[in-house]
């Protein structure tokens, strides 16, 4: 009996990512990409956690849409609501709030907690000096980067996301990992 060598098994098969099953299993898988995302756009904790709350809630009105759908419109939801909270962010009164809660360092530690001290350090320092570097960059570079390189949103979802041609997206990637190319280059 001849076997074909051409068969693929399902093992094999290169699985992406697959779409949860339910709307709230989708929120939970994104919770903390989201923070992350909306924290480095905002710059405080409060607000993230604001946004990204706003944002799941919004997305429950979009239950009934195909899986398929909820990944591009979550992150534009998401990113409209930043958008809103930094024109309120705008009319706050801000030398009413303590200098410590200003701070642009006050970072969360998402170091892996097995790690050694050592580890954990480089760790950390690693982490900052992307934040510093992401919050660096023009808003747009730093949304077109974090959707398509950390989400791994394709190029025509990331367009839809951030309201703007695929080109457009494009060009801001290159502009992008060209800046943070330079910035992290020192420290590698």
């Amino acid at each position: 009996m001849l076997v074909s060598t051409s068969t693929v098994t399902e093992a094999e098969t290169p699985v992406r990512t697959q779409q949860p099953a339910t709307l709230e299993a989708f929120l939970a898988g994104v919770g903390t990409r989201a923070f992350r995302f909306a924290e480095s756009g905002l710059r405080q904790r409060e607000d993230a956690l604001d946004a990204v709350q706003e944002a799941m809630m919004k997305m429950l009105a979009y239950a009934d849409r195909p899986a398929e759908e909820w990944t591009p419109l979550f992150w534009s939801i998401l990113r409209r609501k930043m958008v809103d909270l930094q024109r309120r962010g705008n009319f706050r009164l801000r030398f009413l709030v303590p200098a410590s809660e200003r701070s642009e360092d006050s970072l969360i530690d998402w170091a892996d907690p097995g790690a050694g001290p050592s580890q954990a350090h480089d760790q950390r320092e690693a982490y900052q000096q992307l934040v510093r570097a992401l919050r660096g960059l023009p808003a747009r570079q730093r949304e077109a980067f974090t959707l398509r390189v950390l989400e791994e949103l394709d190029v025509a979802d990331t367009a839809r996301v951030m309201g703007c041609s695929e080109g457009s997206v494009k060009t801001h990637l290159s502009r992008a990992r060209d800046a943070l190319q330079k910035q992290l280059e020192d420290f590698r």
